[in-house]
C-alpha cells in the first residue's frame, strides 16, 4: 500500500526521517509527503501561515534535500508532494508556485470560508442556524471551484466540515453531487483520508454517502493517512487498507504520478 498524504517538520508534523522509518516499519511501498503550504497576500491567512509555519514555498527546496538524503537510505519510496490550502482569489499565485517548484504531486484543500477556519468549532459561535448552513454551502462551492481549477492532483478530505462539530450534518446530497459531477470532468482526484477515522468521532473523509455519489460517476479515489506524528502512520494504514477491502476498492495513484 502507498499512503499519498503525511506530514513532516516542513509544516506541522514530526521530523521527516522518523516519519520515514515509521512508514517503512509500517511496510508501506511509498510514501507522499504532503506538507501544508499556504500562499497568498490576504493578511488574516498570512497570518495563519506563520502562525502554524506553513511556509513550504520558502522550505520546499531544502526540504527535496532532506527527501534525496532519506531517498538514499529508506527501505520506502518518498514522493515530493505538496499539500495547498485554496481559495479562489489566491489561484493565481498558487498556480505560479507550483509550475516554479514542480513538485510530483500536488493536494489541494478548502481549509477556511471567508476566513474562518472549517476545523474550529470556536470559530461558528456566533453564527445563526441559517448563516452555518451557508458556511456549509460556500465551502462545497470553493471545493467545486478547486476541482474546476485543475491545478491540483488530489482533493482532501473532501468533508472537512464533518470535523467541527456546529457544521457537521449540514450538508447534503445534492453537495456530495455537485463535488463528484466535478470530479467526473476533472483530472483531480478525491482521497480517502484517515486522518480522524481511529478518533473517538470515528470520522472517514468522505462519508459513506459521499463515497456513494462519486463511485455512481466513475470517480477513482486515491488514500492518505493525514499523518502528522509516527506512531499514527500504521494503525491508520491498516484501517485504510481494510476499508479498502471492505468496498472492494482498488485506489489509483495521483495522476502527477503517472506523468
Amino acid at each position: 500500500m502507498r499512503d499519498f498524504h503525511l506530514h513532516s517538520n516542513y509544516s506541522d508534523g514530526a521530523f521527516l526521517p522518523a516519519m520515514v522509518d515509521a512508514a517503512a516499519a509500517a511496510g508501506l511501498e511509498g510514501i507522499g509527503l504532503a506538507d501544508h503550504c499556504v500562499v497568498t497576500e490576504r493578511e488574516a491567512a498570512r497570518d495563519e501561515r506563520a502562525r502554524y509555519g506553513f511556509t513550504l514555498d520558502q522550505t520546499y527546496e531544502r526540504r527535496r534535500r532532506a527527501i534525496d538524503q532519506a531517498r538514499e537510505e529508506a527501505d520506502v519510496e518518498i514522493y515530493d508532494a505538496v499539500e495547498m490550502n485554496y481559495e479562489p482569489r489566491d489561484e493565481d499565485r498558487i498556480e505560479e508556485f507550483l509550475t516554479d517548484a514542480e513538485f510530483q504531486y500536488s493536494i489541494g484543500s478548502v481549509h477556511a470560508v471567508d476566513g474562518r477556519s472549517v476545523q474550529s468549532a470556536s470559530a461558528f459561535a456566533d453564527l445563526s442556524e441559517a448563516k452555518l448552513d451557508r458556511v456549509v454551502d460556500r465551502y462545497y462551492e470553493n471545493l467545486v471551484a478547486l476541482v474546476d481549477s485543475e491545478l491540483f492532483d488530489v482533493a482532501a478530505h473532501l468533508d472537512l466540515p464533518e470535523r467541527t462539530p456546529p457544521l457537521r450534518g449540514r450538508a447534503t446530497e445534492d453537495h456530495y453531487r455537485r463535488v463528484a459531477a466535478a470530479l467526473a470532468d476533472s483530472r483531480t482526484v478525491p482521497e480517502i483520508n484517515a486522518g480522524r477515522a481511529l478518533r473517538e468521532a470515528s470520522i472517514v473523509h468522505p462519508s459513506e454517502p459521499f463515497l456513494d455519489a462519486l463511485r455512481e460517476r466513475g470517480v477513482g479515489v486515491t488514500v492518505g493517512t493525514d499523518a502528522h506524528r509516527p506512531n499514527e502512520i500504521g494503525d491508520r494504514a491498516a484501517f485504510l487498507e481494510t476499508y479498502l477491502d471492505d468496498r472492494d476498492i482498488d485506489p489509483v495513484a495521483p495522476p502527477g504520478l503517472e506523468r
